[in-house]
């Protein structure tokens, strides 16, 4: 279960890198809760709010890809951590676009049960992502 739920994970971020929404029909469930939402949407909750982030998302930043250097899986529990890289191609946050080359590493955990993924938590580097796009001074 462990190995295939960590495929499951893995088939919805390559999904995504090829902006392919029908992942989010296939592999999220009608419960999905989303507990650490992206900073442009409420509450992610069933699959509406999955497909509303995901088609937000590729509007912010084009040619996005996910990379999965490390993942574990304790039964139902993915863990991954994630370093995603595209271009800031749309407004975010009130930012103008700045069409700068962008990385952002995180950690996201995943629930699945019965094959869909049921629940989402996440930690990304928010900061990081400001500072390349020039929201905010250059950290370091």
């Amino acid at each position: 279960m462990s190995e295939d739920n960590m495929a499951l994970v893995r088939k919805m971020l390559e999904g995504a890198d090829r902006s392919d929404i029908s992942v989010v029909d296939e592999l999220v469930s009608p419960d999905y809760v989303d507990h650490n939402p992206p900073p442009f949407q409420g509450p992610a909750t069933g699959v509406d709010g999955a497909r509303d982030a995901f088609t937000t998302a590729m509007k912010i930043f084009s040619d996005w890809t996910h990379e999965v250097p490390q993942q574990f899986s304790d039964g139902e529990f993915v863990i991954s951590r994630i370093i995603g890289r595209g271009r800031h191609t749309g407004d975010f946050l009130g930012i103008p676009a700045s069409n700068k080359d962008v990385t952002m590493e995180g950690i996201a955990i995943h629930r699945v049960v019965d094959g869909k993924v049921v629940e989402h938590w996440s930690q990304v580097d928010g900061l990081g992502l400001l500072s390349q796009i020039g929201a905010i001074p250059p950290m370091g």
